[in-house]
């Protein structure tokens, strides 16, 4: 580890102010591997982290840093989108120095690349052994995640030959800290809307991948988002025509997901409370008729973000894939 004197991994994160620089400093205060170098934040820097996360009062005494140092191992990027590429174009970083991306810059192959880094795509159920080797993770979106999660084991098996509908719902967090007209709470509570129907930004994404598992893939893929009115969560319908049986279904899923710690799957009925707050992926396989369907369900913030860059972190370093994403659930 290039900064470390001790045993343990120095992390430096920038963008330490917003949901997902909150969540990783959540999950890094309490990782027994890891030493947090800074949090940077240009609107907070010299205030108390927990002054900004109030809940980390009493857990730590950093305060967020107005200068970034290059003494760490792995740098965390909770910028916006767009906003990444900005920022190793202004700030030159040491080639030894990991970084993982949690902005959507880097994720599709065809930019992937950014001066001598190049990204390897940071979805684990995909690519673990391409993670453990590489040097730079352009970390999966939030939907990406939890869609891809319930599509990949059809596509590893070249079962997936019908178009594909979907319906998702994601928690008022996934649209980030900035406020607009549609995260204003007045707004949106006790409502629902649509939003980017059939053209969401992790389209792109997921499509790719469902053809690095099965090229021949030509389908639509339709997807229809909705903003839910609550805080954390995404929920996804996924159907479509299929001659396998239930059975069958399920057997693919689990077969797939085998030896992958936070991914499960079950033909009981699931829901959000069961994973938010965690780093879990929870499927449900079920044949209704001729369809099939598929329902997945994440925390956006944690499997759809820092937890799953926390965990990129563990396999870049080879650590056990779990540590310090042991994470309780509200379950209620």
């Amino acid at each position: 580890m290039t900064g470390s004197t001790s045993n343990k991994i120095k992390a430096g994160i920038v963008g330490g102010a917003g949901y997902t620089g909150g969540e990783m400093l959540r999950i890094l205060v309490n990782h027994p591997s890891v030493e947090i170098a800074f949090a940077h934040s240009k609107s907070n820097a010299g205030n108390y982290v927990y002054e900004v996360h109030t809940d980390l009062f009493g857990d730590t005494d950093l305060k967020f840093a107005s200068e970034l140092s290059n003494d760490i191992d792995v740098l965390f990027l909770c910028v916006g989108h767009g906003d990444a590429k900005k920022f190793l174009d202004a700030n030159p970083i040491p080639a030894l120095v990991k970084i993982i991306d949690l902005s959507q810059d880097f994720r599709l192959t065809a930019s992937s690349k950014i001066n001598d880094r190049e990204f390897v795509y940071g979805l684990p159920e995909l690519n673990r052994d391409a993670i453990k080797s590489a040097q730079n993770v352009a970390n999966p979106g939030c939907f990406a995640t939890c869609l891809q999660l319930g599509l990949l084991p059809l596509a590893a098996k070249g079962l997936l030959n019908e178009a594909v509908h979907i319906t998702g719902t994601t928690g008022s967090t996934g649209a980030g800290q900035s406020l607009s007209s549609t995260t204003h709470f007045t707004w949106r509570n006790d409502n629902l809307s649509i939003y980017k129907a059939f053209d969401h930004q992790h389209l792109k994404e997921i499509k790719q991948s469902i053809h690095q598992l099965q090229p021949s893939y030509g389908r639509t893929i339709n997807f229809v988002p909705y903003r839910g009115d609550y805080t954390r969560g995404i929920i996804a319908s996924i159907y479509m025509d299929s001659d396998l049986s239930g059975d069958e279904a399920l057997k693919i899923f689990e077969d797939y997901y085998a030896g992958h710690p936070f991914t499960h799957v079950t033909k009981r009925n699931i829901d959000l409370k069961q994973v938010v707050n965690t780093n879990k992926c929870f499927i449900q396989v079920a044949k209704h008729g001729s369809k099939l369907l598929i329902t997945s369900i994440i925390d956006n913030l944690t499997k759809g973000a820092s937890g799953q860059a926390v965990q990129n972190m563990n396999l870049l370093f080879g650590l056990d894939e779990t540590a310090g994403l042991k994470l309780k659930a509200t379950a209620f």
